[in-house]
């Protein structure tokens, strides 16, 4: 391909300068051999390398994916355009009203690993979901330190030094946490708290982040719910008085048996706990989606129209799955997306187009939204084959309005799984918006690479 055929690729198609490089680059990729050798360096326990590659086989891509900086832009300003709405009094009393009476107490923290998730459309990122417990944010950080060039013009590019900015991030919005919350004395401990944390999936990422708080001076326990107990106003783990709580639990408004501490010590603020149930119900619950593309609704609680025209261009049509208009969505099935209220990782979500009677049934039972399906973004990861590709959404790490972090999550069948062989989390380079050039012959090099 030469500079006279810019932007064309061989069937034609006007390609973005993004799009080629996810279809012809792979001169950045992942260094496996590096890869072990940082993790065996990391060391946070003996055997974690053999129980990462147990636990998480697939947890890392081949391949970088590719985001134009107009698309980074929107997404930056889609996440402002929320932001902006969720501190409106009128959005936070109709959502609130409707979620548990935990989600009601005001803790003070904000909600840390806010996760923004999207679809690269033509005409611009559709955001899919945003989530309150989002993982990876370490796992992206070891990924980041061992990226490896083939050509010089990338090299340059690469974010090891990036990675060590976001642990600084991380260990810094433990701290804000803490502060927002009122606490004047230091932060030393936190509890790092899951459902049968050692059998999680992404156990071995928790192993990190209690490496990374340890290395930064605070104690650091790995927990389930049901180990915490409350004495005196003081949230224990063991004979640890625990100062806050990084909540990976699913049981977001903490209504399990097993909760009942962490539930208890929400309400008294016995410790920080973050995230939380308010957090969930003013950013993941999956209804929030309809209200935030309703144009009549935004109009309603006093978005200012700049916002909703942001929101409307950015957020797909959704709508909450009722008995008067189960008809119509079934018949429109196969253009939509169907997706639990409260649902995550992808759980109990369905492309309408594979829905069978059984669970259309259940759908319209209650407890569903119906989603315009935006088609994922697609990475080609093999040189010489263009029919190998797979699929990607691009998740953004937020904190208090800002973007922290953006990884991309390479995948096959309906929704992201880290089931896929060559799959897994991969860095997103930023590319400019001008057009690129491209070596002729095989496209194994950027000839002014961008990423």
């Amino acid at each position: 391909m030469t500079g006279s055929d810019c932007g064309k690729w061989a069937d034609g198609a006007t390609l973005a300068p993004s799009e080629r490089l996810n279809a012809a680059c792979f001169c950045v990729g992942l260094d496996v051999d590096a890869l072990h050798e940082a993790i065996e360096a990391a060391c946070p326990q003996p055997g974690f390398l053999a129980l990462l590659q147990e636990r998480c086989p697939y947890a890392f891509a081949a391949h970088p994916v590719f985001v134009s900086a107009q698309q980074a832009a929107r997404i930056r300003a889609l996440v402002d355009a929320i932001e902006s709405v969720v501190a409106l009094p009128a959005y936070q009393a109709e959502v609130l009203a409707r979620a548990p009476a935990i989600a009601r107490h005001q803790p003070g923290a904000s909600g840390v690993f806010f996760g923004y998730d999207f679809h690269l459309a033509d005409d611009g990122p559709r955001l899919i979901e945003i989530n309150t417990n989002a993982g990876g944010a370490m796992l992206n950080a070891l990924l980041a330190r061992v990226q490896r060039a083939s050509c010089e013009s990338a090299q340059d590019r690469l974010p090891a030094a990036a990675a060590d900015a976001l642990e600084a991030r991380i260990v810094a919005m433990f701290h804000s946490e803490w502060a927002m919350s009122g606490r004047t004395r230091p932060l030393r401990s936190i509890a790092i708290i899951d459902e049968t944390p050692a059998g999680q999936y992404l156990y071995p990422e928790f192993l990190l982040f209690k490496q990374l708080f340890e290395a930064n001076g605070l104690q650091a326990v790995i927990a389930a719910p049901e180990d915490l107990r409350l004495r005196d106003g003081v949230l224990y783990c063991g004979a640890h008085a625990i100062d806050l709580v990084y909540n990976r639990l699913t049981d977001f408004y903490f209504e399990a048996d097993a909760s009942a501490v962490l539930r208890d010590a929400c309400l008294q603020d016995a410790a920080v706990i973050t995230p939380h149930p308010r957090a969930h119900a003013l950013y993941a619950d999956k209804r929030n989606l309809a209200l935030l593309s309703d144009p009549v609704q935004l109009q309603r609680l006093g978005v200012p129209e700049s916002t909703q025209a942001v929101l409307l261009a950015h957020i797909p049509p959704t709508e909450i799955v009722t008995a008067d208009n189960a008809g119509r969505l079934w018949n429109a099935r196969k253009q939509l997306f169907f997706k639990p209220f409260a649902g995550f990782g992808s759980r109990a979500a369905y492309r309408g187009d594979k829905l069978t009677q059984r669970v259309w049934q259940a759908i319209i039972a209650g407890g569903y939204i119906a989603q315009a399906l935006v088609a994922p973004g697609e990475r080609r990861v093999s040189a010489h084959d263009p029919s190998q590709a797979l699929k990607f959404d691009v998740r953004a790490y937020v904190y208090a309005s800002r973007v922290q972090w953006t990884a991309a999550r390479l995948y096959q069948g309906q929704t992201t799984n880290f089931r896929t062989p060559g799959g897994g989390f991969a860095p997103v380079y930023e590319t400019p918006d001008a057009c690129l050039d491209l070596q002729d012959g095989p496209a194994r090099h950027c000839a002014r690479c961008a990423c």
